[in-house]
């Protein structure tokens, strides 16, 4: 059975390229990240990624048709990868890992680009700042807590990445105009009231 269309298995020689960017191989092979889902040449400047997250493609063809993107900074497949479809990348990083501490730098670093270009364009085609979305995304998965759950309020800003409270509080009344406390109470409310109508 030929090795054509399927995930090769990675090599220790194919780690070592990956991981000191080794353009002598870029011809060889292409490594696509599973937690990311974006691939890259051997010789890709970006952060290494951990080994068991790594498939080794015959070509782009191959990573693209196993549902993977060609990274930004390295350009696979020659092209350019379109803003449009980077941003939608990044939002969906965004969306995974809200829960996880989240930087420019890191979110440079797993979407393969500069902190300043990712902003850049960012903000050009979404209307906000990747933090700004970072910070909607959080608070959004924060009233979907108080909502439906019992969590204390420190247990929610944990759970959707601010573990500090009193930061996680002032950003909640900052975007909301109520504390968690008092939103989760209001809410409360309405469905007391619905229920006795």
């Amino acid at each position: 059975m030929s090795s054509h269309r399927q995930v090769r298995q990675l090599t220790d020689e194919q780690w070592q390229a990956i991981t000191q960017n080794d353009a002598g191989f870029d011809e060889f092979f292409i490594y696509a990240v599973k937690s990311t889902g974006i691939f890259c040449r051997p010789s890709c400047k970006s952060r290494d990624p951990k080994k068991e997250n790594v498939c080794i493609f015959n070509d782009a063809a191959e990573a693209i048709a196993g549902g993977f993107r060609p990274c930004k900074r390295c350009k696979p497949t020659g092209l350019r990868l379109p803003d449009e479809e980077w941003v939608i990348q990044i939002g969906e990083y965004i969306d995974e890992h809200f829960h996880e501490p989240l930087t420019l730098e890191i979110l440079a670093d797993d979407c393969h680009g500069s902190p300043y270009h990712l902003q850049r364009t960012f903000k050009r085609i979404t209307g906000l700042t990747p933090v700004e979305y970072i910070q909607k995304v959080r608070i959004s998965k924060a009233i979907f807590e108080l909502t439906t759950t019992d969590k204390s309020v420190a247990e929610i800003g944990l759970s959707v990445g601010l573990p500090n409270s009193s930061y996680f509080i002032t950003l909640f009344k900052m975007k909301t105009g109520q504390t968690p406390k008092q939103y989760r109470k209001r809410v409360m409310e309405v469905q007391i009231n619905g229920e006795e109508q």
